[in-house]
């Protein structure tokens, strides 16, 4: 479906916009914005999304997770294989089925992303220290929303599949 972009704003905002979301996607990606100290740059986006997502909603089988994230199973099995390599996400049986594997957080997990969190909340404070209250929650707000436009766009048929996620 195509939108008539006059009603949706001028061209050259519209170009100054996509313009700046490169640039973020770029930079964040350098950055990983991984926060600051040691532990800058220390998760890959990857890592912190599942871990966070395992965190927010709980123990859960791959298929579950992948349908969460609005990824399909085999990038969930292949994203979570080094997580529980390294002792981050633990591999248990489901408490009903005894037969299906259930993805949790270890202990090890919630230290490793409760210290990644905490850098990257400083880090974003660095960034936003001389913003008002105001313009970081209306920031955050308007990032939430474009965010959630691009996944429902992706999630409707006939638009291809993506890693895209907001960062829960």
């Amino acid at each position: 479906m195509s939108m008539d972009m006059t009603t949706v704003g001028e061209p050259g905002l519209l170009d100054t916009l996509q313009h700046e979301v490169a640039v973020f996607a770029r930079r964040a990606e350098q950055t990983r914005l991984g926060g600051v100290g040691q532990v800058r740059n220390s998760m890959d986006r990857a890592a912190y999304l599942l871990l966070n997502r395992l965190d927010k909603e709980g123990p859960m089988g791959v298929k579950a997770l992948a349908a969460s994230m609005g990824i399909d199973s085999s990038t969930v099995t292949r994203q979570v294989a080094p997580l529980v390599d390294t002792g981050l996400v633990k591999r248990t049986s489901h408490p009903e089925d005894g037969r299906a594997v259930v993805l949790q957080l270890s202990p090890r997990g919630m230290s490793r992303l409760e210290e990644v969190r905490s850098s990257r909340r400083q880090l974003m404070a660095e960034l936003t220290h001389d913003w008002a209250p105001q313009e970081r929650e209306a920031f955050t707000a308007l990032l939430t929303r474009f965010n959630t436009a691009l996944s429902d766009r992706m999630s409707t048929p006939g638009m291809p599949a993506g890693d895209s996620q907001p960062a829960s």
